[in-house]
């Protein structure tokens, strides 16, 4: 094993000077190019081989982009050194990939039952991007259902039984094959302990159980931050999954503000939101609004807001004065948005059908259902259709961008993390006055096939009652898909509209 390591390290050494090495040499050619005639040379470009370029566009290509390296070298041979590690076990074993918990300094900014909220951490020294991680986890909106989640969820109301550290994934993970575009930013993840879908500014008192606090936390993480770096922020990052996701739209331009108001002018503030955008439409079968589940998402956040003492975006507040719930339903909150948001959605979201009362049990669904189900997918298509990034597969899940399989999803041949790297660069360019969106980099991604996982990279299913998993035929029959019937709606033989389905057309 030592040998190994050492071997290793020669190995990770001869790379580092390698890379040395090259940047030594384009920063030569290019300042003596550009000392000639006074401005940058136009390179020039050779056309790939027909083997060469049909294997390049078959695969997601992150070049290196040396302008970069030029206005930023700290951060580029961070990036390095950081590569150079992870090649090795021997050297990989020294990094240390886990968020750290921190409490907050201000500690009367607090979870629901009076304990330290908080966040964990994981510093990129070097790096000047930075991702702040809403967690999510549903709601409660009066004392009845908050006693009840206490009891069950406790995690997700006190800080009591937080771990000291924690392993990023998906967006939040370390790992460049993981996480292509983020992985070397500085993550921090907030834990959700306010039960407000971050929208809280009530603490609590003699006369309320429970402190809600949600956004409050938001302020506070920021301001213990701007102390270990994110005062030379070039970007931040506000994303959220669920509840998260929905506090990203009601928090992204706070967090904007915030920092102005705090003299730290230079920071990028970008939201993404993820499994947020929820709809205020009709039940399928209307219920009672007794706890979080069987209550209408309107009637929940009508009763939550006045028992949080929510807040929402003044903008937002401003259109819909009297009737602020209205904020928390993402196709109403996001015109009056400032800061730019990349919208993450599921057409069939999972957490919707739940509070609309489809309940996808082992028994097929009814027709009615059916309807209802491929209706939900036009709304949310209809809502969507203005929002200028964005990425909406045609999946029955909940959440994604902490998935360890966030990487594999596609919408028309594009991976969420590529959306993402071409928005980026799209708001990049837009910084330098050039509106044009970069040639082949798509970030309005929706699905237009109108059934749950037509879209043949969905995540995998598994029947709830056997644990096997099924595909998308045998999913859709599960459904209680009709086969003949759909096809003659199509106008085409069963046999094509299977083979459609099983290629994912």
């Amino acid at each position: 094993m030592k040998f190994e390591c050492f071997l290793g390290r020669r190995r990770t050494a001869r790379l580092f000077h390698s890379v040395l090495l090259l940047i030594f040499l384009h920063t030569a050619v290019h300042g003596r190019r550009k000392s000639r005639d006074g401005r940058n040379p136009q390179p020039r470009r050779t056309q790939p081989s027909p083997t060469y370029r049909d294997r390049a566009e078959a695969t997601e290509s992150f070049s290196l982009d040396f302008t970069a390296v030029e206005e930023n070298m700290d951060n580029f041979m961070t990036q390095v050194k950081n590569l150079a590690q992870s090649l090795y076990p021997c050297s990989a074993q020294k990094l240390d990939y886990d968020m750290k918990l921190h409490f907050l300094e201000n500690t009367s900014v607090t979870c629901n039952d009076g304990t330290p909220a908080g966040y964990y951490l994981k510093e990129s020294k070097g790096s000047r991007r930075w991702l702040i991680f809403l967690e999510g986890g549903w709601y409660c909106f009066n004392k009845e259902n908050c006693d009840s989640r206490y009891e069950t969820m406790r995690r997700l109301m006190s800080s009591t039984q937080w771990p000291l550290t924690k392993t990023g994934t998906g967006i939040l993970s370390p790992q460049p094959e993981e996480n292509p575009h983020w992985w070397n930013a500085n993550m921090v993840l907030i834990p959700y302990c306010s039960s407000d879908v971050w929208s809280g500014a009530s603490a609590r008192t003699d006369r309320s159980d429970y402190a809600f606090m949600g956004s409050l936390i938001i302020k506070e993480v920021v301001k213990d931050l701007l102390a270990k770096g994110l005062d030379n922020a070039k970007v931040l990052l506000l994303a959220g999954s669920s509840a998260g996701g929905t506090g990203v739209l009601l928090n992204v331009d706070q967090v904007a503000e915030q920092l102005v108001e705090l003299g730290h002018t230079g920071v990028q503030v970008r939201g993404l939101s993820d499994s947020g955008w929820f709809l205020d439409n009709k039940q399928y079968r209307c219920t009672d609004c007794i706890d979080t589940i069987s209550c209408a998402p309107t009637e929940a956040i009508k009763r939550g807001i006045q028992y949080w003492g929510g807040v929402v975006p003044e903008r937002c507040k401003q259109a819909h004065e009297g009737e602020e719930w209205n904020c928390f339903f993402g196709y109403r909150v996001y015109p009056t948005l400032k800061s730019p948001v990349f919208v993450v959605q599921w057409l069939f979201d999972e957490a919707q059908l739940t509070v609309d009362n489809i309940h996808l049990t082992g028994q097929p669904v009814q027709e009615g259902q059916w309807r209802y189900i491929q209706n939900l997918g036009n709304e949310l298509r209809n809502t969507l259709k203005d929002v200028p990034a964005m990425f909406a597969p045609a999946c029955l899940s909940h959440e994604v961008i902490t998935r360890n399989y966030w990487i594999d999803i596609q919408v028309k041949g594009t991976s969420l993390p590529r959306a993402l790297h071409c928005w980026d660069r799209s708001l990049h360019n837009n910084s330098k006055n050039n509106k044009a969106p970069p040639r082949g980099c798509p970030v309005h991604l929706i699905d237009s096939c109108p059934w749950p996982h037509c879209n043949p990279t969905c995540p995998t299913i598994r029947d709830q009652f056997t644990g096997q998993e099924m595909n998308v035929i045998q999913f859709l029959m599960h459904m209680g898909f009709d086969v003949q019937k759909m096809a003659q709606q199509q106008g085409m033989d069963p046999s094509q509209l299977l083979g459609m389905l099983s290629s994912g057309s």
